[in-house]
């Protein structure tokens, strides 16, 4: 698969895309990553990619033409078509479902805005797709490109070194979208915290069962949201909802 990232800042992804376990999915072109600057395809002397907004009010916006440009530009090199991705507040959440779509297609060409953003008629024009990271503003579109690349990246064949790693991850399916449980290393007694004892018991059913209880439980407390669209999509076998029940009990017995 291939991105094309349309960026005024390119030097940013360099040490992205050279550190790390997800560079192997990068050195090898399983995803393959291209960086343009819109400001190659600004016209002028000063090569000006942003202007003053009509209507007047503070900071400046990215001009449509450069934008333009630049996308040509990366369509006539692509061998496959792909959807224009926009990093904005309006866009739709990043999450797991959305991330597999991604990993699972030709890629995708991401837009990094900057300044006040983007003209309207550009988007309106060429965005197919918009994509928040949360409620909150960065300083441009290159943070929300590369946590995109590397969610993306760490799901391809070979990429991380235990093949199985990304299957327990939380919001896995694997996992019915739950939160994954908590994990321990040696040693097995640190600070005058001991490791759980059924970790060390060797008894593998035991060992599943207490790791999907702690999931439900971290579940349940910390994304209710999660465990709900489970239970909705019947993905809570009844031992599931036992325990559940009894997390319940307990909470109202503390109370």
């Amino acid at each position: 698969m291939r991105f094309d990232v349309v960026t005024l800042f390119p030097e940013l992804f360099a040490p992205f895309l050279t550190s790390g376990i997800t560079r192997r999915a990068y050195e090898s072109a399983q995803v393959d990553v291209q960086l343009t600057n819109p400001r190659d395809f600004a016209s002028g002397t000063y090569r000006r990619i942003d202007d003053r907004p009509f209507g007047g009010g503070p900071g400046m916006v990215l001009m449509a033409e450069p934008l333009a440009q630049s996308l040509a530009h990366i369509r006539l090199q692509r061998t496959a078509s792909a959807p224009v991705v926009l990093f904005s507040p309006i866009g739709k959440a990043l999450d797991h479902r959305l991330v597999q779509e991604f990993s699972s297609g030709p890629g995708a060409i991401l837009l990094c805005g900057r300044y006040e953003g983007l003209d309207q008629r550009f988007i309106d024009t060429h965005v197919d797709v918009q994509i928040s990271l949360g409620d909150f503003v960065l300083s441009g579109g290159e943070i929300a490109a590369m946590a995109l690349l590397d969610s993306v990246a760490r799901l391809q064949p070979g990429v991380l070194s235990d093949p199985e790693s990304h299957h327990q991850d939380s919001f896995n399916p694997a996992l019915d979208g739950l939160l994954d449980c908590p994990h321990y290393t040696r040693p097995e007694d640190w600070a005058g915290l001991p490791v759980p004892p059924v970790l060390l018991s060797g008894h593998h059913v035991n060992i599943e069962r207490w790791r999907r209880e702690q999931s439900l439980a971290l579940t349940v407390r910390h994304r209710p949201d999660l465990l709900e669209k489970a239970r909705l999509a019947g993905l809570l076998s009844k031992r599931d909802e036992r325990y559940l029940a009894a997390l319940g009990d307990i909470a109202i017995m503390a109370g």
